[in-house]
């Protein structure tokens, strides 16, 4: 690469947060079939990385909500999933990152309108996850999807603790029962400042009622809540 290529390569590793120690990786996925297929020398196109980036998107995305949400059922954590992992949020996310403006593509292609076809763009957001997995594994990938889909993982994550008022559902059927109200406390909080983790226990009086953990104490106490009215069910 001349060194303005080099300029250019390095920008576009900044605005994707990671190095790469192959770059023929990166080339590669930002290489549309139409070009490789114009261009005897192209070493292939990105097809192949979009499949292997949308899996490991898929794990990511699911051991993610696996990890926040403890309780939910397959179901719901299948629904979140793919509200995150939906063309739509990955399109957005490759214009931010402006993957488009450094697409390969054919002349047919190009004059198309290629570098803002939605379905190329969110493709093009999978094939890059892929590449990355290749060359740095697990943690890079997994680093990748948490930092780029922040804002939609943070939606998943308010939509699911609106839904779930588990502490309003306790404190009215305790109160129906014995006029009394439940108290939560914290048990211990651990992890660095940018990602806590709050184990919180809910109680009447000194009887623990039940327990929950999260990354935050709303959420911490919402679980707390639900997991003592799954312990009161046995008893109605």
């Amino acid at each position: 690469m001349s060194p303005i290529e080099d300029r250019r390569w390095e920008q576009l590793e900044q605005r994707i947060g990671y190095r790469f120690e192959r770059r023929s990786l990166l080339e590669i996925a930002l290489t549309h079939r139409s070009h490789s297929y114009e261009q005897a020398t192209a070493t292939g196109d990105y097809e192949r990385l979009e499949f292997l980036g949308d899996a490991v998107l898929g794990f990511v995305v699911a051991e993610w909500l696996y990890l926040q949400d403890p309780v939910s059922p397959e179901g719901i954590l299948s629904r979140r999933r793919q509200s995150v992992v939906s063309a739509t949020v990955l399109k957005g996310v490759a214009r931010e990152l402006k993957l488009g403006d450094e697409m390969r593509l054919g002349v047919g292609e190009e004059q198309t309108g290629g570098r803002n076809k939605p379905a190329l763009l969110a493709d093009l957001y999978e094939a890059v996850l892929g590449a990355i997995y290749l060359d740095g594994g697990i943690g890079a990938a997994r680093a990748f999807v948490e930092r780029t889909l922040q804002e939609a993982l943070q939606r998943v994550r308010e939509i699911s603790e609106t839904i779930d008022d588990s502490k309003t559902r306790l404190q009215e059927q305790i109160q129906a029962r014995l006029q009394r109200t439940p108290s939560y406390r914290i048990v211990s909080s651990s992890g660095p400042a940018h990602a806590p983790l709050f184990e919180v226990e809910v109680c009447l009086d000194d009887r623990v009622l039940g327990k929950g953990s999260g990354t935050s104490r709303k959420r911490a106490e919402q679980l707390a809540a639900r997991d003592a009215l799954q312990r009161m069910e046995p008893s109605e």
